[in-house]
């Protein structure tokens, strides 16, 4: 088991793999689960500590406003998150995950942190075709600055892919 902030086994574990599960603290102070998109950015923090960045995207939601979304909601009360990475197999021997918690916020497109933005929204891109008809330079994100990583198992090429057939692999 390994425990730091992210080293290079744990980078290249997380930015193969396709969605993620973001778990996020409700009022009642309960868990709230959902699956997410994400990319790992080359901006890190000023402090040298790692960002991913999560879309809030045009997918149907409960909300056509993407500030209305438990997560967010949730996320602005406590700005901590939690983000789980897991690679299943048959073969036991190559199960393994990452747990990250991290400090979150929303990153506005027309914030001071434009440039930051704009190059999380190519990010995305690059890496989910599917964003390709999305206005995501008009919508806000999520900006998750990690602070801890755990992580157990085989982390190794193709470690973010699920060999399950028939994953339907939704994400939030």
């Amino acid at each position: 088991m390994s425990d730091s902030v992210l080293g290079p086994r744990e980078r290249q574990f997380l930015a193969t793999a396709r969605r993620a599960t973001l778990a996020t603290t409700k009022a009642d102070g309960g868990p709230r689960l959902v699956p997410i998109c994400f990319v790992v950015t080359e901006a890190d923090s000023t402090d040298g500590l790692p960002r991913l960045h999560s879309p809030l995207d045009e997918k149907p939601k409960r909300s056509t406003d993407p500030h209305d979304l438990a997560r967010v909601r949730d996320l602005l009360v406590l700005p901590r998150a939690t983000l789980l990475v897991d690679r299943w197999s048959e073969d036991w021997e190559r199960l393994g995950w990452l747990r990250l918690e991290m400090r979150a916020e929303i990153l506005e497109p027309d914030a001071p942190e434009r440039a930051e933005h704009e190059a999380a929204v190519r990010a995305l891109r690059a890496k989910y075709p599917q964003y390709a008809s999305h206005r995501l330079e008009d919508r806000p994100m999520l900006r998750f600055t990690v602070l801890r990583a755990v992580s157990w198992g085989d982390l190794g090429p193709d470690a973010g892919r699920s060999d399950t057939a028939g994953d339907a692999g939704g994400v939030g």
